[in-house]
């Protein structure tokens, strides 16, 4: 190589770089070649397995802060449904896909209904012999100012469907001292009249949700008991109250005088389950006792199949089975004749008071675990078979279905403390409430089905709009909706 040709293509490369005169001989050999500098040549790499859409996510997040990621994971689905349309119309006019309509964000078919023509090929060789009239599935009409195909423009027209939008606020708070820190009670329900029934010490409250007004229906302090369960009838019209010391007293709510009160269990009821004019009981005597409130209390059906504290029940809407759960991590499925039970899952490992029947699928069975397991499992009771399960991260408290659509809504303990909203069948989260700074051991549905009521040991009751009436258009709006301030 010429040596003024070689001085000056290194003074272009890096001045501070370039032989002096005296070390000209020296730079010819093979060790002080323009390659061996560091900065004497651009490297180019290869770009041929690059993943752009993952790299591209990655470099808007690391420009975000980490509180700036968590509000965009918990903004509402509309970006997500506009990247779904927006990656279906891509594949519709570079790979053809031929996608007509936006899948839902949320559920699992998205993911199959827009990478389902992954395996089409970028680039194809094709002969058009003869033109394909204007209606075709890929052609629009010669006269269109638009690139798009018809499939495009179909997928641009589909409905969509308005976002939901779950408030992550209470729309009211109220005080309730003496709240219970149990796990094992229950302690809170709602009426088909638009009462609640809160057990707060040796008392038993009921607030209207219609005038907000609180009256107190009974006082147990005068025997020296306290109460450790409360649950309403279908009606709404009787009230049961569970005490420490064993009793089950039936109240009359618009009385307010007490109607009986049922021996048989030597130890606390913590939990109760109306059945038309049956009333089931669970004990810590690890006794179910079954009663029907119009007959002498002689005449009762004692269940006996847990080893330690019966801490759920509840009656499938078919009137039929009761599913118990107990401390023993046993969940039992008894019918309406039998004194044995008819199922028994085992596969839960901690105490079992979260059970829920769904009220769209006949012998659908929802439950979940304690702190040990945190599982949330399904079960087709009709042929006794376990459907699903999902680590929840937390224990399970209690379990609702929606009356209007196929999701459920879960109160969680240690250590999350939170409210979950699940769609089934796909179990993704559809909200995540939070703001109980105790364990959110008490859950009840509102008699609309649209608000829920939760409570804590932090001795807070706090009402949530959750569920929508889908089906129920025509139906006139809750009262609960008028109470929109937060105290």
């Amino acid at each position: 190589m010429d040596q003024e040709y070689e001085r000056r293509l290194l003074r272009q490369i890096n001045p501070q770089n370039v032989p002096t005169e005296a070390g000209q001989a020296k730079c010819v050999s093979a060790t002080c070649s323009p390659v061996s500098v560091k900065s004497g040549d651009r490297f180019i790499p290869t770009r041929a397995g690059s993943n752009w859409s993952i790299n591209f996510h990655y470099a808007n997040e690391n420009c975000r802060s980490p509180n700036q990621n968590h509000k965009a994971k918990d903004a509402s689905s509309d970006s997500s449904k506009d990247a779904v349309a927006y990656a279906a119309l891509l594949r519709n006019e570079l790979l053809g896909a031929g996608i007509e309509s936006v899948p839902d964000p949320h559920t699992d078919d998205r993911r199959q209904a827009v990478l389902s023509h992954a395996s089409h090929s970028l680039f194809r060789y094709t002969v058009h012999t003869k033109r394909v009239p204007f209606d075709g599935d890929y052609e629009v009409s010669p006269y269109s100012l638009s690139p798009l195909s018809n499939k495009s423009h179909k997928l641009l027209r589909s409905p969509r469907k308005p976002a939901r939008k779950i408030s992550k606020i209470p729309f009211k708070v109220l005080d309730a001292p003496e709240l219970q820190d149990d796990f094992y009670l229950n302690l809170v329900d709602w009426s088909a009249g638009n009462l609640l029934s809160v057990g707060l010490g040796a008392c038993v409250y009921l607030w209207s949700a219609c005038t907000s007004q609180v009256t107190r229906l009974c006082d147990l302090s005068v025997d020296g008991d306290s109460v450790t369960s409360v649950c309403w009838n279908e009606r709404g019209s009787l009230v049961a109250v569970g005490t420490h010391k064993g009793y089950v007293q039936i109240w009359d709510a618009a009385g307010g005088r007490k109607l009986s009160s049922l021996e048989g269990h030597s130890a606390r009821v913590g939990a109760l389950a109306w059945n038309g004019e049956q009333l089931s009981s669970g004990s810590r005597d690890r006794v179910i006792l079954q009663r029907d409130v119009r007959t002498p209390p002689s005449a009762e059906r004692r269940l006996q199949g847990h080893r330690q504290e019966v801490c759920g029940l509840k009656w499938s809407p078919d009137h039929q089975h009761l599913a118990s759960g107990g401390n023993d991590n046993k969940l039992l499925v008894w019918n309406s004749s039998s004194l044995l039970p008819v199922q028994q899952y085992s596969d839960h490992l901690a105490a079992v008071k979260a059970i829920a029947w769904s009220p769209h699928q006949h012998g659908l069975l929802a439950s979940g675990g304690g702190t040990a397991d945190r599982c949330l499992r399904f079960w087709n009771t009709l042929t006794g078979q376990a459907l699903q399960s999902t680590d929840t991260g937390s224990q399970v408290c209690n379990l609702a279905w929606s009356k209007h659509a196929n999701e459920l809504v879960s109160t969680h303990g240690y250590s999350q403390n939170q409210i979950l909203v699940w769609k089934y069948p796909s179990l993704t989260q559809v909200a995540k409430l939070t703001g109980h700074s105790y364990r959110v051991l008490y859950l009840a549905v509102s008699p609309d089905g649209e608000a829920i009521v939760t409570g804590a040991g932090d001795e807070t009751l706090r009402f949530w709009n959750v569920f929508s009436k889908t089906r129920c258009t025509k139906e006139s709006k809750s009262v609960l909706n008028l109470f929109t301030r937060i105290r």
